[in-house]
């Protein structure tokens, strides 16, 4: 195992497309890695992946160095780490990779101190395939004391690390920036690939005529191909997008800033689940 790695395991709480991908690429790289699922059977999965399930969060910790949460959003961490703190020992580093929003991020930052964790909060820019590729980019935030373990993990599941403070907190609201682009450029492919063909135009020559202009990025290409094709296989769920531009809809409440695309974009979010496509990719805005 390279020196850089910490001695103690490494305990993943939350199992799903990214924990599960977070969590090979750990054993990949040599970390002794154990794991926890709300669903026991997701954890069970990885052990033939050389990562250790557990049934509870709390014995998933024990002896764990390092917690790294991924899950779904601020309560479900939250009763995430509730259940682990039997397990949990005092100056464990707790690396909290979920997208939970301005708030919720507050709230864990507290609940770390209360019990003697080091907390960094470090969302991920990424979906499902550059996290099986180790591919992410971590946008971390937290004390210089645990730094260099935190970064080990970081370089094991992402391709960059970008350290926006020492203070837990900015990561999830620069997270919540770069989000509210990420839904723009999904809404904005969808919606005009559904302006040209409700003009009566092949939808297919909007992306012909964007490529290799200086509009033109792969994000646009995939998701416009994926419109186009029908293939919705989830990478970000419409689910999650519902739920992440509602959080920044809510982050905002009280400011001088008028989100006008991030709201008309959780509407959009909103028509695509109530039709039936929450567990499909964000791409099925275009069915919206």
């Amino acid at each position: 195992m390279p020196d850089n790695h910490p001695a103690r395991p490494v305990a993943v709480l939350g199992t799903g497309l990214i924990g599960a991908a977070v969590a090979r690429n750990l054993a990949r790289k040599g970390f002794a890695v154990r794991a926890w699922n709300r669903s026991a059977d997701k954890a069970r999965a990885l052990a033939v992946d050389g990562v250790t399930p557990f049934d509870h969060a709390a014995d998933a910790v024990r002896d764990a160095g390092i917690v790294v949460t991924v899950l779904k959003d601020g309560p479900a961490v939250t009763e995430a780490i509730a259940a682990a703190l039997p397990g949990l020992a005092k100056g464990a580093i707790w690396l909290q990779l979920s997208t939970v929003g301005a708030e919720a991020i507050d709230t864990l930052a507290d609940l770390a101190a209360e019990n003697g964790l080091v907390f960094y909060d470090a969302p991920v820019q990424g979906p499902r395939q550059p996290a099986e590729q180790g591919k992410l980019v971590i946008l971390a935030s937290g004390p210089d004391s645990g730094r260099e373990a935190a970064q080990s993990v970081f370089d094991a599941i992402g391709q960059r690390t970008l350290w926006v403070s020492d203070t837990p907190g900015a990561s999830s609201r620069l997270k919540l920036a770069l989000n509210a682009f990420v839904f723009a450029l999904t809404h904005g492919t969808a919606e005009s690939l559904a302006i040209a063909r409700a003009l009566g135009v092949d939808p297919a020559l909007v992306i012909e005529a964007v490529t290799a202009s200086p509009l033109d990025s792969g994000y646009f290409q995939g998701k416009g191909a994926a419109m186009l094709k029908g293939g919705y296989a989830t990478s970000f769920s419409v689910e999650n997008g519902v739920k992440d531009a509602r959080l920044v809809v809510e982050a905002l409440a009280g400011s001088d800033v008028r989100a006008d695309l991030a709201e008309a974009g959780l509407a959009r979010f909103q028509r695509a689940a109530a039709a039936g496509h929450g567990e499909r990719d964000i791409a099925a805005s275009f069915l919206a």
